[in-house]
């Protein structure tokens, strides 16, 4: 039987981030909306072209979005909720871009493409969270009391129809229903979801049918709950919902798709329910294959994914061959495939010219893992010889990366090795700690302060662009970046700012920053990944032993606290989220490349310190996010990622006030480890929750200090003085008022000045009214 080859998802920014600029442009009014309809389509086109150029035999279509595609499910539904005021029919572009970046003002819109009119008014952007264990976010679906459904968004039908005409037959992907609902939330108290299942599946099954009559053969559902901790009733709605897609269309076949994680005791769930295919992710549980093999029933198809869609690491095809052979000699029909969607790699390592050649032949983007796959099909239907150079090439890269002294610092080991647990712990507790702090400080209650970075301007990357083609000096770059921060640090101290920060305009980015002077990373032109919406980034590459060789932040620090008498934070990113932001090795455990990291990084607090830094933020941004799928492996996670994040902020002497960051999580989830850190204090994002996430600190009782976000970063709508004034009184019916500070959701980096300045001083007036009321 011919082993055919699947991608699961591809990336959709476009090799020149294409979508970025379009979307951007759209959003600030510079062109319409049937410029950006162009452009994504053409985007789409030339990447089903080029998937099935390269080989590809199952090519998706549906896995390209505007903005995200949990928000494209909601839309497909009809899950909106009421606040946007969207009164049925299609769901335009007007309310899908107000769900994912919020709406200002009210202003008449007729751009939905379906000829209603209506109006987009003051409202928030829907609540904003991290995909699973990645750094992918997405918009949660919310449902109601009543909560209905019915189609109405046609573009999964309408991307499978353009890709038709275009001579290529895709498979369209659907986000699994049950999946769906549980990333789902609801502020109606007893909203069961087999209630919402059962409303929810005619939808589902109105698309399938939909599918089968423009002649879709094969429907990919992506179901990546079936890695999680599930429960007796998780499994009760799947076979529910399964059965009735499978009575939907029956001349549909549905590949059901796990990823991220071992299917584990949801695999009879899993095995029993009527799909004509499976896919299993083999690289982050390579070890469920051989159960899969002796358990599923003959017929189903199994869809394996054999090269990291997660990593940038190149395969080992040889003795990826050795394991698939006995496979495809069994005769069951077999998919190959990455372990997930390509979306979280970037595009084509043909782009990157000025990489390392070692680091480079040890890479494969989307594009060369769908080289790889393509490969390892033709050696199992043809054997080997037929593709004898790939192999050998990919060998000889394998073996290189194993030996190269690049990887390896004899430094760095022994180092680790005089490590302590002492080094892990601050002199005295935060109850000791607290009034020295105070006392140095001399902050006034709920003190205001900023998360870090300032808009970074075109102005601000024109000349970084400048300067990295060489077309600006050193010199007059260093001064544009001092007149910059000058300018801000005046304009903080203009609006009552209490804690300032530098506003990190010589930064690119909070990670890269700091890996582009670290040992063991490397670093990429276009190796562009989405965050959300237009949000790019571009992951560090940790190849080898990491150390810190010089200084990274002091000078600009020093600069900064000359121009102010008040406090200026110093500003670093911490281990965890290094490790968590970065494609990391996988050839030493990730525990032990944090910690390498963790020393590093303590070198920088420390000298931070001696320079005369009074308050050190060290951002972990994604602590959560790398918190292990599966509960049975939280504490192994979590006692090294603590462990790192004490070892980087320990070297202080008490009066030295340390705080950290963390982004949209459920912070339940981590209270405990969040206590064990020892931050002085912490800032969370909570303003699209309403505050909602305080409920977790409240309940452990957290003993320092927190600085819940007023307002949303975003989205570019500024919140006013009364609704940020709500959110301090909603937080401090949890907290008690001396624990709370005052400061946005995040860093301010992909603003624009006028909303941030808005924004700002409505903030601070927010605060002074909650001093006054106090």
């Amino acid at each position: 039987m011919t082993v055919t080859v699947a991608t699961l998802g591809f990336p959709r920014i476009g090799p020149r981030r294409e979508l970025k600029v379009a979307l951007e442009r759209f959003w600030s009014g510079k062109s319409d909306r049937a410029a950006l309809l162009s452009t994504a389509a053409e985007l789409r086109a030339r990447t089903w072209a080029r998937q099935a150029g390269l080989g590809v035999d199952h090519v998706p279509s549906n896995d390209f979005s505007l903005y995200d595609h949990v928000l494209d499910t909601s839309a497909m539904v009809g899950a909106v909720p009421a606040i946007y005021g969207w009164q049925g029919g299609p769901v335009g572009l007007d309310t899908y871009f107000a769900m994912a970046r919020g709406a200002q003002g009210e202003a008449e819109h007729a751009d939905c493409g379906h000829g209603c009119h209506h109006k987009a008014v003051d409202v928030p952007a829907a609540e904003m969270t991290k995909w699973f264990d990645t750094n992918y976010h997405y918009l949660v679906p919310e449902f109601s009391s009543g909560q209905a459904f019915a189609l109405s968004s046609t573009k999964v039908v309408d991307e499978y129809l353009e890709a038709k005409a275009q001579g290529i037959a895709t498979r369209p992907v659907l986000l699994g229903p049950v999946t769906f609902l549980k990333l789902g939330k609801s502020h109606t108290e007893g909203l069961h979801r087999r209630e919402l299942l059962r409303a929810l599946l005619p939808v589902y099954a109105e698309v399938l049918g939909r599918l089968a009559a423009a002649g879709a053969g094969w429907v990919q559902i992506d179901e990546p709950c079936l890695v999680l901790d599930l429960t007796a009733e998780d499994h009760a709605l799947l076979a529910e919902a399964y059965a009735a897609l499978a009575k939907a269309a029956p001349g549909i076949r549905l590949m059901l798709t796990t990823y991220f994680g071992a299917l584990g005791d949801n695999l009879d769930a899993a095995l029993a329910l009527p799909v004509a295919g499976l896919h299993l992710d083999l690289i982050r549980a390579p070890a469920q294959l051989e159960t899969v093999l002796a358990r599923a029933r003959p017929e189903l198809v199994l869809s394996l994914g054999v090269v990291d869609g997660r990593n940038v690491w190149r395969a080992d095809l040889e003795a990826l061959l050795d394991r698939l052979e006995p496979v495809v000699a069994s005769g069951r029909e077999i998919v190959l495939a990455p372990s997930c969607s390509l979306l979280h790699t970037p595009i084509d390592l043909a782009q990157e010219t000025a990489l390392d050649a070692d680091v480079r032949s040890w890479l494969a983007f989307a594009v060369q893992k769908i080289e790889e796959l393509v490969t390892l099909a033709r050696a199992l239907n043809g054997g080997r010889a037929g593709v004898a150079g790939p192999l050998r090439d990919a060998s000889a890269a394998a073996a290189s990366r194993r030996t190269s002294p690049k990887i390896h610092d004899a430094a760095v080991s022994e180092r680790l090795a005089r490590v302590t647990a002492a080094m892990g712990r601050r002199p005295a507790g935060f109850a000791e700690r607290r009034p020295l702090q105070a006392g140095q400080l001399g902050l006034p209650a709920f003190p205001t302060t900023t998360i870090g970075s300032f808009p970074q301007t075109e102005a601000v990357r024109k000349a970084r662009s400048a300067h990295g083609k060489g077309s600006l000096s050193d010199a007059d770059y260093e001064a544009f970046l001092r007149e910059e921060t000058a300018r801000t640090v005046r304009w903080q101290e203009s609006i009552g700012l209490d804690v300032l920060v530098h506003g990190e305009f010589e930064r690119n980015d909070m990670v890269q920053y700091f890996g582009e002077q670290l040992s063991g990373f490397a670093f990429t032109k276009h190796g562009w990944v989405q965050s959300y919406g237009s949000r790019c980034v571009r992951p560090p590459i940790l190849f080898g032993d990491v150390s810190r060789p010089k200084p990274m932040t002091v000078a600009w620090w020093s600069y900064a606290q000359g121009l102010t008498q008040r406090p200026m934070k110093g500003m670093l990113t911490g281990p965890v989220t290094i490790l968590n932001w970065s494609f990391v090795r996988d050839d030493i455990p990730r525990a032990l490349a944090c910690r390498q990291t963790a020393l590093a990084i303590r070198d920088e607090v420390v000298d931070l310190e001696r320079a005369g830094a009074k308050i050190i933020q060290i951002d972990e941004a994604a602590l959560r996010e790398g918190l292990p799928l599966r509960r049975g492996d939280w504490d192994a996670y979590l006692a090294w990622a603590v462990e790192s994040f004490r070892l980087t902020a320990s070297g202080v002497a008490d009066r030295t006030q340390i705080h950290t960051h963390m982004c949209y999580s459920e912070f339940n989830d981590i209270i405990a480890a969040i206590g064990d850190m020892d931050a002085d204090v912490i800032s969370i994002e909570t303003a699209r929750s309403r505050m909602e996430l305080l409920g977790a600190f409240a309940d452990y009782r957290y003993p320092a200090e927190i600085g819940p976000g007023v307002y949303d970063i975003h989205s570019p709508r500024v919140p006013a003085v009364a609704e940020m004034t709500e959110l301090l009184q909603a937080a401090r019916a949890r907290l008690a008022a001396d624990q709370l500070w005052v400061n946005p959701d995040c860093g301010l980096k992909t603003r624009k000045w006028p909303e941030t300045e808005a924004a700002l001083i409505n903030m601070v007036a927010a605060a002074q009214a909650a001093r006054a009321a106090a």
